[in-house]
């Protein structure tokens, strides 16, 4: 085997090595800022929502309030019109989730399902929890969701969801007298939940992830070319011409020529070694031969 492929193997295995503890540090790193990017997703999303409730309560509501009490109109209720407009949102980007999901609620499609309502009762058990993050797995892939608490702060929305009899009528003839009441001050009543894709990010991380590894390989490939070059230019060629006038010496042949090689680095000190004792050889035979 020689030195060339020596040195390539050993480059190589260093290489793969790097590379192999390099990529996963890298990909952990990827995964970890494609986290943050839908946790930022998220975020938007969210103030999207809440614009829009903010919007329904101050503009909308006053409007439509007078109408209300002749015919309870959910457009004036600030989740219906959060939910509806992300459901316009949806239609163009249906892997996108956003609920505000209660398990009391008035509107029965508002009521959390199995893992929507074990959300909300973790919830309610930290009320320390400003939002609670949880992957979970559908048949269209995982989704990244972070449930934030819906707390009753206001004591305006006890009008409406604290008894029947202090409800308004319109809104009790529409959806009943048995849902959505009961709730209490400082209660944790539901939950804003959003979901978006996580594949989509690991598609990114694994395509970023691939890039680097392909530009790290051409880096790798090129500095071999140029090291294998400085290589053969300064060890081997110099190593390759001292063993072959060696080995003509050896076979009778002594009017080679000296082998000189410029510079103060080891293989112009190995050129010297083995001049001289090329010479001290010739004067040894030389001695014999008289």
């Amino acid at each position: 085997m020689g030195l060339r492929l020596k040195f390539n193997l050993i480059l190589a295995l260093c290489f793969l090595l790097g590379l192999g503890a390099s990529s996963l540090f890298l990909f952990k790193v990827l995964q970890q800022n494609a986290t943050e990017q839908l946790h930022a997703q998220i975020g938007v999303l969210r103030a999207q929502a809440l614009a829009v409730r903010r919007y329904t309560s101050e503009e909308v509501r006053p409007l439509l309030i007078d109408l209300s009490e002749v015919q309870f109109l959910p457009q004036t209720v600030p989740s219906f019109s959060a939910q509806t407009a992300f459901a316009n949102f949806r239609d163009r980007y249906p892997q996108f989730y956003y609920k505000e999901a209660a398990l009391n609620p008035t509107n029965p499609s508002d009521r959390a399902t199995d893992w929507e309502r074990d959300m909300i009762e973790r919830l309610r058990a930290d009320r320390s929890l400003d939002e609670l993050v949880n992957i979970r797995e559908t048949e269209n892939g995982s989704q990244y969701t972070i449930a934030f608490p819906l707390v009753i702060k206001s004591e305006s929305c006890l009008t409406c969801h604290s008894a029947p009899e202090r409800a308004p009528a319109s809104m009790v003839a529409l959806y009943g007298s048995k849902n959505g009441f009961g709730w209490k001050l400082n209660e944790v009543v539901g939950a804003q939940i959003f979901s978006v894709p996580l594949q989509l990010a690991e598609k990114q991380s694994w395509q970023n992830l691939q890039l680097v590894v392909a530009a790290m390989s051409a880096i790798f490939l090129v500095l071999m070319v140029l090291l294998n070059a400085l290589l053969g230019r300064m060890v081997i060629s110099p190593v390759s011409k001292m063993a072959r006038i060696a080995e003509r010496v050896s076979m009778g042949e002594v009017d080679q020529p000296e082998y000189v090689h410029t510079g103060s680095d080891e293989i112009a000190s190995l050129s010297q070694s083995f001049n001289r004792m090329r010479r001290s050889l010739d004067n040894a035979m030389k001695m014999i031969e008289t």
